[in-house]
């Protein structure tokens, strides 16, 4: 075993600094090295040992090596940063921000159906798929476009009326397949818990007990005893977390924290993530909501009906493979940008995430990093990959004025701001690859203690970065949860 440690320590890589500066990687050697003095024989006072124990401590390292520190500001000191205006949105201006992403489907539509399709009509005919490949491909940008401003409306960002932002956000949505209300539920869950192992509604990390348990046949601890994951393993786990993650999430909870037993109103007593486990989007039971929601879930399953209506009324009109070419392309498009964008908002190296005794909403709001897509994440995507951090701390805050509010909150948070930018869009590709292979499972730090022992990083198994704990100190610490529902404070954008 200490072999095993040795090699996966000497094979850790370090990633050349393109995030800021609370994220700069670091070799877990350089940084564990160095945090290691020895104690002097005439050191006996109480403060001298004091001192002696402090700096003996082993520091909390995320996977690149860096030291971890608690995120010292308050939520107050954050929302008080933000200028007043940023908190203010225009029914006028987003509704033409609607308008014109509108306007950039239907002009895509009817500039390949009329235009560059029949131009290809005298050319083999691999010219007209490499066309509709191409008008597949910019028709999923544009509509995830609306699917950004959906978003915005099922955050009460997009106007000051909420029967705005309720009829845009449902039609809006329910032309993208996503039932609005259910999704504005569960999604406004996971703001007020991100980054809470036992509590978010989003891409919860596996344990390493978990990890290894669904990969390692009940292997348990024994991470260094399984085989590096293969590129190809890796590639074919990003192809159908990128293809099916979306559909499976709102289907079966695929990412969501499995706590459902401890929904307050018992509606989660037998019922479990999977297929056919009661937990989805879709059902007024599912343990996702509580009795009072269940109103705003069948109308979001309304809007569902009514779009997939009106899909076989067009099936029926133009056939099955022209309704694939126009709008399942696109449709898988928007899917794939949105698991994207969701996993590498809350996925990389650098962040943390919680076990509830250590968890508060402004460290849960602080583990978030914002990224860079250039002129499409910046123009198409309305800036939801560049401003991520700033819309976890206030999310009612409209995506155009965002920027500002991003400049604001760095002043309050300091090195806890976490930004990845080098690269622009093919950084941020290579972060969905960097990602998958670094972030595996998490654990705390080795010699963690106190509140530290809640605070838990992304390890692997593939040698990169800080190695998984020893088999020794693992077995010692047990994180299994049991018990009955914890009554936690939330905060919301309102208060």
């Amino acid at each position: 075993m200490g072999l095993d440690l040795l090699n996966m320590a000497t094979r850790s890589r370090t990633r050349k600094s393109s995030i800021s500066q609370a994220s700069t990687p670091l070799t877990a050697n350089s940084t564990s090295s160095s945090k290691a003095p020895s104690a002097s024989s005439s050191s006996t006072s109480l403060s001298s040992m004091a001192l002696v124990n402090e700096k003996s401590r082993k520091p909390m390292l995320d996977t690149y090596g860096n030291e971890f520190e608690f995120p010292d500001f308050t939520i107050k000191q954050i929302r008080d940063a933000i200028p007043t205006h940023c908190y203010k949105s225009s029914t006028l201006r987003s509704l033409g921000y609607v308008a014109r992403d509108l306007a950039l489907v239907s002009s895509n539509f009817y500039a390949f159906k009329f235009h560059i399709i029949p131009a290809l009509a005298e050319y083999h005919p691999a010219s007209r798929f490499v066309a509709w490949g191409v008008y597949s491909f910019v028709q999923g940008l544009f509509a995830t476009g609306l699917w950004v401003l959906a978003h915005e409306c099922g955050h009460g960002a997009f106007s000051p009326s909420k029967t705005v932002n309720d009829l845009v956000g449902w039609v809006l949505h329910s032309s993208l397949l996503v039932p609005f209300w259910s999704w504005k539920i569960s999604h406004g869950k996971h703001h007020k818990a991100t980054g809470n192992l036992e509590r978010d509604m989003v891409f919860v990390p596996k344990s390493r007990e978990e990890y290894s348990r669904r990969y390692a046949g009940g292997i348990g601890h024994d991470i260094a005893e399984l085989t590096e994951e293969t590129p190809i393993a890796t590639l074919v786990h990003l192809i159908g977390q990128q293809l099916l993650g979306w559909p499976m999430y709102l289907v079966n909870n695929v990412t969501g924290h499995p706590y459902h037993e401890r929904q307050s109103e018992g509606r989660g007593i037998g019922k479990r993530n999977g297929w056919f486990g009661g937990v989805n989007h879709f059902d007024p039971r599912s343990p996702l909501y509580e009795n009072r929601d269940a109103k705003w879930i069948l109308l979001s399953d309304v809007g569902i009906a009514v779009m997939m209506y009106f899909l076989y009324q067009a099936v029926q009109i133009w056939g099955l493979a022209n309704i694939a070419i126009w709008y399942i392309g696109p449709y898988l498009w928007v899917n794939h940008w949105l698991v994207a964008i969701t996993f590498l908002q809350h996925t990389d190296p650098s962040l943390p995430h919680y076990h509830p005794e250590s968890w508060t909403y402004t460290r849960g709001a602080a583990a978030t990093i914002d990224r860079e897509f250039g002129f499409i994440g910046r123009h198409l995507l309305h800036g939801i990959i560049e401003t991520h951090v700033a819309h976890h701390f206030v999310s009612s805050i409209p995506f155009y004025k965002a920027d500002e509010a991003t400049e604001a909150i760095k002043k309050v948070m300091g090195k806890h701001y976490r930004s990845d930018t080098e690269g622009g869009p093919a950084g941020f590709l290579c972060a969905l690859w960097r990602s998958s292979r670094w972030c595996q499972f998490v654990e705390p730090s080795e010699g963690a203690d106190g509140e530290e022992k809640g605070v838990v990083f992304f390890r692997n198994r593939n040698g990169l970065g800080v190695p998984p704990v020893s088999r020794e100190i693992v077995s010692e610490v047990s994180f299994e949860k049991e018990g009955p529902v914890v009554q936690v404070m939330e905060v919301s954008d309102s208060e």
